[in-house]
């Protein structure tokens, strides 16, 4: 114990519970409780109550409940003894000394030695802050462009000095011998990240060098470290500090200081990429905004942000990196219970250039338009993929596990995950309840383990249409190679004998026959094709040497057309399910596309059952 008993127990009696509580729930008295809606979970009715005479706090609707200590120590992610410290400091009691033996003297001895080598860095960081601020008002002609560019971006001046930009000169050592002339230590300029060190001359030298300096500032406005941007076709586009005694990378949030009052007041945040994109929405008056500094966003990151909200609507690029880092963001912000939202703006544009482009009102209607972390996921894990396909739903579930494993509340994670077995079209009782058990229990799948499961319980049987087509044309060398020149990928690709049709087209290009061996070969180890393959293989011709092709062709061009018509069923399938996510999302342009696509669709499959009617 650090800290007398006696001591802790009188600072709980003495502590102001509804003034510790109140920044992340804004309270209301009824009677001799206050009440509010639950900071550790979504609600819409205060069931979070306070007794601050007997300080303790209750949510009936989570089950949470404690005292000043226990609510900074999961609100903060504090340990007990920093709880401690924390109430004392909020409420104005000084600390006794802490009760331990030596071991607690050294670490707290090491702990002051960290301390005051971090304050020295930022002290540091502070001198080439100012520098580099004013090194973007000097007369250098790089300097001009900067300032060019930065208007031409729309940054103003008032925006400039508010997120401290900078830039630094093209000098190996103008910083270096700036923080010289300012007295500061050469072993404390090296651990500070500013410079690097020439191991082969054994010299310093600025890190940074004509670039626009962006600092990171901490929750309470101290610069830690920088981002820099390069100008014109210099690499690295980007370059940060180094972790230093002052920053450990994933602990902060770009922005947050200029932007934790506004979180607070509009109650959620809008979570961004890169230091421009949050800059660009600032300078339009979207001022609840925080950016992860380009790293994949971290848990301490999600404990951080969850200090000033517990709302999120994540903002990343369009692309397939950001969707990526869209999810990963999304495992870390649901174990602290957020309400997160996803917003991808369209042809995957940035949130830099879509403000720019239609202003505040337009970015405020894309994020009111924002889909939920769930149908988020859900849509992105399909991308490029067909349920139709076993192997990939399989890949499709696997990639959603993690998410719904990382649900915190038990009553969602319920409901998120029979509403993704829904969405993935799951029916096999088994695997259902294979697959909630590992995700009750937040355990992270083996990826074998799912994959295995899903593609057991949903394997396509095979169908008479393409066990009939592969039955004529393996034994028949000249009507094999005028069906694979009618076939199109789409019409086989779901089924479960596609790998035998992707092997056959990869023969024919090799201008090789088909064999037991050879097909086994291309489609893999596969159980399933060990059996059917010989069975297909012993199939006889259905023409002797000599017969005209024609009725052996009829016959396989009907198969293709019932194959083809199949696969237009499966797709008309999919479009109904996308048509809903776009309805619900009120994305008219994509509602257009899916609708044209439909109704084309469903004219080809009309004539294709008019085809096969008629044979």
């Amino acid at each position: 114990m650090l800290y007398d008993q006696y001591f802790i127990d009188d600072l709980k009696d003495r502590a102001d519970l509804v003034r510790i509580i109140e920044p992340y729930a804004p309270l209301k008295k009824k009677g001799a409780n206050w009440m509010a809606c639950c900071p550790f979970h979504q609600e819409k009715t205060p069931s979070f109550s306070v007794n601050p005479a007997k300080g303790f706090y209750k949510c009936f609707g989570c089950g949470k409940g404690g005292n000043a200590f226990t609510f900074l120590m999961e609100m903060e992610g504090l340990n007990f003894p920093e709880a401690v410290q924390r109430v004392a400091e909020m409420n104005g009691v000084p600390l006794p000394e802490p009760i331990d033996d030596g071991q607690y003297q050294q670490n707290k001895q090491r702990k002051e030695e960290r301390k005051q080598l971090s304050e020295q860095v930022i002290e540091l960081n502070k001198i080439a802050l100012e520098f580099w601020e004013n090194e973007l008002q000097s007369k250098d002609k790089k300097a001009k462009e900067v300032r060019k560019y930065l208007e031409q971006r729309g940054i103003s001046d008032e925006i400039q000095k508010q997120f401290h930009i900078g830039f630094s000169p093209d000098s190996w050592d103008a910083l270096l011998n700036h923080l010289t002339e300012k007295g500061a230590d050469e072993k404390l300029i090296e651990q500070s990240g500013l410079v690097t060190l020439n191991e082969d001359r054994n010299s310093l030298y600025d890190r940074f060098r004509g670039r626009i300096m962006f600092p990171v500032l901490d929750v309470n406005g101290n610069p830690v470290a920088f981002g820099a941007r390069a100008m014109g076709d210099d690499q690295p586009k980007y370059l940060n500090s180094p972790e230093t005694p002052a920053y450990i990378k994933g602990q902060h949030l770009y922005g947050l200081f200029q932007s934790k009052d506004a979180l607070r007041q509009k109650k959620f945040a809008i979570l961004v990429e890169g230091y421009l994109d949050l800059i660009a929405l600032y300078q339009f008056g979207i001022t609840n905004v925080a950016a992860s500094l380009g790293t994949a966003f971290t848990p301490e990151q999600s404990k951080l942000l969850s200090r000033f909200t517990k709302k999120v609507v994540i903002n990343y690029d369009g692309d397939d990196a950001g969707i990526k880092a869209a999810k990963r963001a999304i495992e870390h912000l649901l174990p602290q219970d957020f309400e997160i939202k996803v917003l991808v703006l369209p042809d995957g544009q940035d949130p830099d250039d879509f403000v720019r482009a239609n202003g505040t009102d337009g970015y405020n209607e894309a994020r009111g338009r924002a889909a939920t972390f769930l149908n988020f996921m859900l849509d992105a894990s399909l991308k490029g993929r067909s349920l139709a396909n076993p192997k990939q739903k399989a890949e499709a579930i696997e990639e959603a596990m993690p998410i719904l494993a990382a649900i915190k509340n038990s009553i969602q994670k319920r409901e998120s995950f029979d509403q993704a077995m829904n969405f993935y079209r799951v029916e096999d009782a088994g695997l259902k309840r294979e697959l909630w058990l590992t995700v009750k229990n937040g355990h992270q799948s083996e990826p074998a383990f799912v994959q295995k499961q899903v593609r057991r319980a949903t394997q396509a049987k095979m169908t008479v249409a393409e066990q009939h087509l592969l039955e004529l044309i393996l034994p028949d060398t000249e009507l094999r190679d005028q069906v694979l020149g009618l076939l199109e990928e789409t019409d086989y690709e779901t089924l479960a004998t596609a790998p035998i049709f992707a092997a056959l087209y990869e023969l024919q290009q090799q201008k090789l026959e088909p064999t037991v061996e050879r097909l086994l070969n291309l489609v893999g180890g596969d159980e399933y094709f060990g059996d059917l393959v010989p069975l297909l293989m012993m199939s006889e011709p259905k023409r002797s040497a000599g017969d005209v092709i024609d009725d052996v062709f009829h016959d396989a061009e009907n198969c293709i057309f019932t194959l083809r018509s199949m696969a237009i069923q499966n797709r008309l399938h999919d479009l109904s399910r996308e048509l809903i996510e776009a309805e619900q999302t009120g994305d008219n342009a994509r509602i257009s596309h899916i609708v044209a696509e439909h109704l084309d669709l469903s004219k080809m499959h009309h004539s294709l059952l008019n085809k096969i009617a008629q044979t």
